[in-house]
């Protein structure tokens, strides 16, 4: 009877996953994430919206590069996308490493995505971020995105990142 419930479990979880949403650790994605800081012969990947990186061909984007680091398919989802579908709500005090927070409104030049590493302090505050930016490229740095409840940005939690 358990084995049932627990294929029935296992089913349900791999179907609720969009396409090319294999399952990632935490410590997987952050890993992928940490490669992008020097992968560009020892600096980091620049910023682009319409150049893409390496041999997985991901987008030099916000969305690219998070998109990259969860294994969500090349050249990478939206970020609309990445909060629509791909993606469930977190209250930001209980944002975990390897979780997201995103600003989906606006332009493709306005919306934004980081992923989260830890708490700069106790207080939660602020948080280590890894972020694709425009003119300093992917970047690991304390920001305080999503955690004012008024700044257009949702923490959220990918639906493939496993622990």
């Amino acid at each position: 009877m358990a084995a049932a419930v627990l294929v029935a479990v296992s089913t349900t979880l791999v179907s609720a996953l969009p396409a090319h949403a294999a399952p990632i650790s935490r410590a997987d994605l952050i890993a992928r994430a940490k490669t992008w800081l020097t992968a560009n012969n020892g600096g980091p990947v620049p910023y682009s919206q319409t150049s893409y990186w390496g041999t997985e061909r991901y987008r030099q984007d916000c969305s690219g590069y998070v998109s990259m680091a969860a294994k969500l398919g090349a050249p990478g989802q939206r970020t609309v996308e990445l909060y629509d579908t791909y993606s469930t709500e977190v209250a930001a005090v209980n944002l975990r490493w390897g979780d997201i927070v995103v600003d989906p409104n606006g332009t493709g030049t306005t919306r934004h995505v980081v992923i989260f590493d830890k708490w700069a302090d106790p207080y939660k505050t602020a948080y280590w971020a890894y972020e694709q930016r425009d003119v300093y490229g992917t970047s690991h740095r304390v920001v305080k995105y999503g955690l004012s409840g008024t700044d257009g940005y949702f923490p959220r939690k990918l639906k493939n990142v496993t622990g």
